[in-house]
């Protein structure tokens, strides 16, 4: 996968060199030839040359400083990091214990594996508590499932969706106060608009906010929830730019809005909009340390990773990828964003520094184990991914397929956060 990468922010170097120095008594007694004089000047110039360096690889944190991406397409990829082995039984070299075996049916050997059998999932929400419980979104059924390692998929809601031109079931939200009122939110597409929508235990679907627009394409949106409870929406240009540009229209926005449709406090002009110029949203993700806004999007010739400022144009793309990669889900955890792609590319990791800037070298988690990846959710923990599968659409799906599957921080913390 083509990126934009700092390898200044990669070290690799030797252990310190020291002569060795004679004894006081040598040094009285013996005095050294020339030609010995020059070989221990040459080897502790070499020493000198080598003594500040680090035999471990090692990302900078803050105090190395942030830089900004050139915004343009690259040729070059990123370090690559191997997934870990999953666990088995001990040996002489556990490094080489072969991966699980293939699924049979929908059972899967892959313990990071926690669903299986589900059609392209869209979104993820992981439910709050002690134990490793998600809902998972079926974009194309509007089915919304809750799963669990080991125990048989749930159906909590099927929602009635025209996924059509990308549309569907594609955003899932949890409610601020979920563990009081297990209230869930989602974002549908329906035969007359695209529209927000609150799931209650036992009722019925109930609109939220209605007549976003269709359109034949761009209908795909993102939903979440910001640090004063307030939903976040994601909309998609339904197939027309200038509808992301009109102030007037929902479309290719992002939207802030109460629990139920109103513009949220605090926005300016009382307006919903948030910001105006989105293309096609692939997720929205909340850094959980600082509050900042991150959303995905496509535009027919590149993707792009975008800071949102409230207030503010999109600007220029805080990243950029060739266009065809599919940036969908994102996470951004222990101070690293991370964003999964739909064509099967590497996962991509950026360290975040202060006020939207980068540090660090950019990363690449290898995934071709489970294909192409569309959803992603953080644990209420901060420390793991989950991970949807979409290999139904255009994919090479195995017998498990759809998947999700729960990642463990591969990366290490970011550079941004003290």
């Amino acid at each position: 996968m083509a990126t934009h990468q700092r390898h200044t922010g990669l070290h690799l170097a030797w252990p310190t060199v020291r002569p060795p120095v004679p004894s006081p008594a040598g040094l009285a007694n013996e005095r050294p030839s020339r030609a010995g004089g020059r070989a221990i000047s040459v080897l502790l110039a070499a020493a000198a040359l080598l003594a500040g360096c680090s035999v471990i690889p090692t990302f900078p944190d803050r105090a190395a400083g942030p830089f900004h991406p050139k915004l343009e397409i690259g040729s070059e990829a990123g370090p690559r990091l191997e997934i870990p082995q999953p666990p088995g039984p001990p040996g002489p070299n556990p490094s080489s214990r072969p991966p699980p075996g293939p699924p049979q049916g929908c059972t899967d050997p892959d313990p990071q594996v926690v669903a299986t059998c589900l059609e392209p999932i869209s979104a993820l929400v992981v439910l709050p508590g002690s134990a490793p419980v998600g809902l998972a979104a079926e974009r194309t059924t509007g089915r919304i499932l809750q799963i669990q390692r080991q125990r048989p998929n749930q159906e909590m809601a099927a929602l009635a969706v025209d996924p059509a031109g990308d549309g569907g079931l594609t955003g899932l939200a949890l409610s601020p106060s979920y563990s009081e009122d297990e209230l869930i939110y989602a974002y549908i597409t329906t035969p007359v608009d695209n529209r927000v929508v609150r799931i209650a235990p036992g009722d019925i679907p109930k609109p939220v906010l209605e007549g976003i627009p269709r359109g034949r394409t761009g209908n795909a949106g993102a939903l979440a929830v910001d640090s004063h409870g307030m939903l976040l929406v994601a909309t998609g240009n339904a197939g027309n730019p200038a509808a992301a540009e009109d102030p007037q229209s929902l479309a290719g926005k992002v939207l802030r809005i109460d629990t139920f449709g109103h513009p949220a406090p605090g926005n300016a002009g009382g307006s919903k909009v948030l910001v105006s110029g989105l293309h096609a949203p692939g997720g929205l993700c909340v850094d959980p340390l600082t509050n900042e806004l991150w959303i995905t999007d496509r535009e027919p010739d590149h993707d792009l990773l975008r800071r949102v400022l409230p207030g503010r144009p999109l600007g220029r793309a805080a990243w950029t990828w060739p266009g065809g990669l599919g940036a969908a889900g994102c996470v951004v955890m222990l101070g690293r964003i991370q964003v999964a792609f739909t064509s099967g590319a590497p996962m991509f990791a950026l360290g975040i520094g202060p006020a939207g800037t980068f540090v660090g070298p950019s990363l690449q988690i290898p995934l071709e184990h489970y294909g192409r990846i569309s959803a992603a959710a953080l644990s209420p923990d901060g420390r793991k991914m989950w991970l949807g599968t979409v290999n139904k659409t255009g994919g090479k799906p195995v017998s498990s397929d759809e998947r999700v599957f729960v990642l463990p921080d591969l990366v290490g913390p970011g550079g941004g956060h003290d």
